[in-house]
């Protein structure tokens, strides 16, 4: 197993954490956790989370990718691509064709390169809409991946995140259990030991009365599908005004903290 001094990860709210909340208000996410499992086999690991919600794949190449060509860390971790898909009359191929000379950079700089698939969408209402999009997306990544030696994280294969269980209350983002299982996945990947299995099957699900899934959809509807559709009119997102979390490379703080988790 190779070890990693640093680590940089961009992009977007994937990678920033939503919507698994941590103690003091903001977001864990795989990322947090993956760190944290590093960081206990390393003292001298630092790591850095430029990712903003809402960021299409050009901000973060414009706006993430300068802070990893200037530190040069030992890992990268780049996810993009998804708001742009999602984002009606945009191109796959052209999105891939950025993604691929983003990855190039990046791995010119010396960094380990790892990305990651889309998620198969088919249970969320929303974004199945584009599933073929992230379909060929997906076909995009894999050969990217294997031209340029990245190395690959596989999301759509993970069958555990096609129960809803997986997915926040917005339907868009993952839960607190799917970040989880995408940490280990990825630790999985990576070569790094862990206490629990990302393919442990889910307990068995609560049937939901017709009425009361109904009234969910309802709420769903109100609360993120129509604030959703009006940010897209406006051309507005989530991530406006904010900052990433950890903008440069720092210690792991001790996950009893409640700052970082080990899975």
């Amino acid at each position: 197993m190779r070890g990693w001094d640093s680590w940089i990860a961009i992009g977007d709210s994937f990678t920033e954490g939503l919507s698994d909340e941590a103690p003091d208000g903001g977001y864990l996410g795989w990322a947090d956790r993956l760190a944290g499992m590093i960081a206990a086999g390393n003292r001298d690991f630092r790591y850095a989370n430029l990712a903003l919600r809402g960021k299409m794949l050009a901000e973060i190449v414009d706006e993430q990718v300068p802070v990893v060509r200037s530190e040069k860390p030992d890992l990268v971790t780049l996810c993009g691509g998804g708001n742009d898909i999602v984002t009606p009359g945009t191109d796959v191929d052209d999105i891939a064709d950025l993604f691929e000379r983003t990855v190039i950079e990046i791995a010119a700089a010396g960094s380990q390169v790892v990305i990651f698939t889309g998620p198969d969408p088919k249970p969320q209402p929303l974004l199945r809409r584009v599933r073929g999009k992230v379909a060929i997306y997906n076909g995009h990544l894999r050969a990217i991946a294997d031209r340029h030696g990245a190395t690959l994280v596989d999301l759509w294969a993970m069958d555990v995140l096609r129960d809803r269980r997986a997915w926040s209350e917005d339907r868009l983002h993952f839960s607190t259990e799917g970040h989880k299982r995408i940490a280990l996945r990825t630790a999985d990947v990576l070569g790094l030991p862990a206490t629990t299995d990302w393919r442990d099957p889910w307990p068995p699900a609560t049937p939901v009365p017709w009425l009361r899934g109904r009234q969910a959809d309802l709420a769903w509807t109100r609360s993120h599908l129509l604030p959703w559709v009006q940010r897209q009119i406006r051309g507005t997102s989530m991530g406006d005004g904010l900052q990433p979390k950890r903008p440069a490379l720092a210690p792991v703080s001790d996950p009893a903290d409640g700052t970082n988790a080990v899975v």
